[in-house]
């Protein structure tokens, strides 16, 4: 295949290259997706996304990899672009996405403002997973200045550290070291979240495979869930990640949603220098 269209697209600046592969499926090498994230020499990423057909009783199937070309089994805010996507195409204000972390349902009202389903939260240790058998509401882990984080599986791992300043943390420094531990046996996602005199939760994320992202939807989620648990929020918050605001929601059900805004950044084409992972 000498060239292959693309979207880009984001959610608070969590982007993402979206390859519609319902007709034919991309067959990228392991180098193309590392060149097609570098921001300089290719178009940047968080996260590479192919819609593929499905026989599952949803509208497509989901697949997500990262920038070091590694999968993940979900993706809040690309579900979100993704659903915008489908609904614009079909006409319509609900779609259902299968992911490698199970369905999906997405709502709107105004087709901007994208309300996903996100499911319950695994909270058990080897749901995690964790290596050994741990309080998943006090995990027994220090890293740095972190410690005693809440462990959540939205789908993939997380592990959400609050602190009194969230800014104040040396992320890139401790986020790495975090997701690597060998308490954690397929990596995790790292957050670090603290409450504002407003009611508020700022929250920074450290993606496993990817790095610092501006926002991380499966993150906010699990952050959610954690503040739920310590008592931190109630039911409802707004969670500030670095590219703005999500509107988190646990219901009665125990199902997470969350809500925010999608944005089409431009329309492209992925020449072969790239395909091959030249870049």
């Amino acid at each position: 295949m000498e060239q292959i269209p693309f979207i880009k697209m984001h959610g608070l600046g969590n982007d993402f290259v979206i390859i519609d592969g319902r007709t034919a499926l991309p067959d990228l090498p392991g180098p193309a997706f590392r060149a097609i994230a570098d921001r300089h020499r290719g178009v940047g990423y968080d996260q590479l996304i192919v819609m593929e057909p499905t026989a599952n009783n949803a509208d497509i199937f989901m697949r997500i990899y990262n920038a070091d070309g590694s999968e993940a089994e979900a993706c809040g805010n690309a579900t979100r672009c993704v659903a915008h996507l489908l609904m614009e195409e079909a006409d319509k204000n609900a779609v259902t996405i299968e992911t490698r972390a199970g369905f999906l349902a997405g709502t709107t009202e105004d087709r901007q403002h994208i309300v996903i389903d996100m499911g319950v939260p695994k909270l058990s240790w080897n749901d995690i997973p964790l290596s050994r058998e741990e309080d998943t509401e006090h995990i027994n882990l220090t890293i740095g200045p972190l410690s005693d984080p809440v462990g959540v599986n939205m789908g993939n791992p997380h592990a959400i550290f609050f602190v009194e300043d969230a800014e104040a943390v040396d992320l890139e420094k401790w986020g790495p070291l975090a997701e690597t531990d060998p308490l954690f046996p397929e990596k995790a996602n790292i957050s670090v979240a603290s409450k504002l005199a407003n009611g508020d939760i700022r929250l920074r994320v450290w993606e496993r495979g990817v790095g610092i992202t501006l926002a991380c939807g499966s993150a906010a989620c699990a952050t959610m869930v954690a503040a739920n648990l310590r008592g931190v929020t109630g039911k409802e918050a707004t969670l500030r990640l670095n590219g703005g605001p999500l509107n988190m929601r646990i219901g009665d059900n125990g199902h997470v949603f969350m809500g925010g805004p999608i944005a089409t950044s431009y329309h492209g084409v992925l020449g072969p220098d790239l395909l091959k992972g030249a870049a």
